[in-house]
């Protein structure tokens, strides 16, 4: 295909990644282990998600994506400093995101070969559908996962918030489908969906829909809903961290085959009020703390994406204290 070999100039890169590699001299509270990437284009996404900052009709900062700024750097710096740093071991994995626009699978595609090309590290593609072919070209190129989210946990919220509501090209079936495909290319385990607690969902429907793509081989990743300035909802609410906890635990669950949907009670209000799994074991989950990190592909700990570092945190993307999870426990049994 023309242009699948010219490495777009320039490429955005999360503030946290960009100090990591390198790029920017700073602080963390928590370093990152992937380096996340951003293609970058002038002017926004082509699409309209209600909840994102880079969304056609938003009116926020165009270098925000959740709650974590995105400056800009040459192209050919970032994959210097992501080379040095897998070599130093401080990056265990590549994630290249990507806006909705024309140009953007010969992006991924040529992002792709360059990363490749220069050394061996895992690289998780974060995009919103392509077809079944592209698919197969980025693997072919040494993508090693594959990332389409649907963010919604029930196909009213998703047509509320991407969808046609909101003059969005996406389509809540279809994306089953493109999972599904890809799940083909990539191999089962090894294609990942986001799922966004707290745009309107019970928690009933949160956990069906886990268990659904994990059913399918699908990871689901879950994050928090971050009210961005700017966005369509913007004046919306975070979910409660009690309710997030709950959400993370069933997740968690579910995805080591400890538990499923079928046998995980409710409330009428589609509160979860038994996680299915007897009180003992149940209690030795908790405390490893695992249930409550962050949640993606293997070596994403994604650091205060949906949150402050003073708190409260709902992705924790370090091993808890013992504080921590005596607190998480004291959540936990709010319900």
């Amino acid at each position: 295909m023309p242009g699948e070999g010219i490495v777009p100039e320039k490429i955005r890169v999360s503030l946290g990644s960009a100090i990591v590699l390198g790029l920017l001299k700073g602080k963390l509270n928590a370093m990152p282990t992937t380096a996340y990437l951003l293609t970058y284009r002038r002017g926004r996404c082509t699409a309209n998600c209600g909840f994102c900052p880079q969304a056609r009709g938003s009116h926020g900062r165009a270098d925000m994506l959740s709650r974590v700024s995105w400056p800009v750097f040459q192209t050919r710096h970032v994959l210097n400093g992501v080379e040095n740093a897998v070599k130093d071991g401080r990056i265990k994995r590549v994630c290249l995101q990507a806006l909705n626009y024309p140009e953007v699978f010969q992006h991924l595609l040529a992002l792709v070969n360059a990363i490749h090309s220069r050394l061996r590290v895992p690289i998780s593609i974060s995009c919103q559908p392509l077809n079944r072919e592209n698919m197969q070209r980025l693997a072919d190129a040494g993508a090693e996962r594959i990332g389409i989210p649907l963010d919604a946990a029930t196909e009213e919220l998703f047509e509320k918030v991407k969808g046609r509501s909101v003059g969005g090209p996406y389509v809540w079936e279809e994306q089953f489908k493109l999972l599904s495909e890809a799940t083909g290319i990539f191999g089962k385990g090894k294609v990942s969906t986001h799922l966004i607690a707290g745009l309107g969902e019970t928690e009933r429907e949160m956990v069906e829909i886990i268990q659904r793509c994990a059913d399918m081989g699908v990871l689901p990743a879950l994050f928090a809903f971050t009210p961005i300035p700017g966005t369509i909802l913007e004046n919306d609410s975070q979910p409660s961290v009690p309710q997030y906890r709950s959400v993370q635990l069933a997740r968690h669950l579910i995805f080591r085959g400890i538990a499923r949907y079928e046998n995980i009670r409710f409330s009428e209000e589609g509160c979860v009020s038994d996680f299915g799994v007897d009180e003992e074991r149940l209690m030795q989950i908790i405390q490893t703390g695992e249930p409550f990190h962050t949640s993606g592909c293997p070596n994403c700990n994604r650091p205060y994406y949906n949150e402050k570092p003073s708190g409260p945190i709902y992705n924790y993307p370090r091993p808890l204290t013992k504080k921590e999870t005596l607190q998480i426990l004291q959540e936990l049994k709010i319900r």
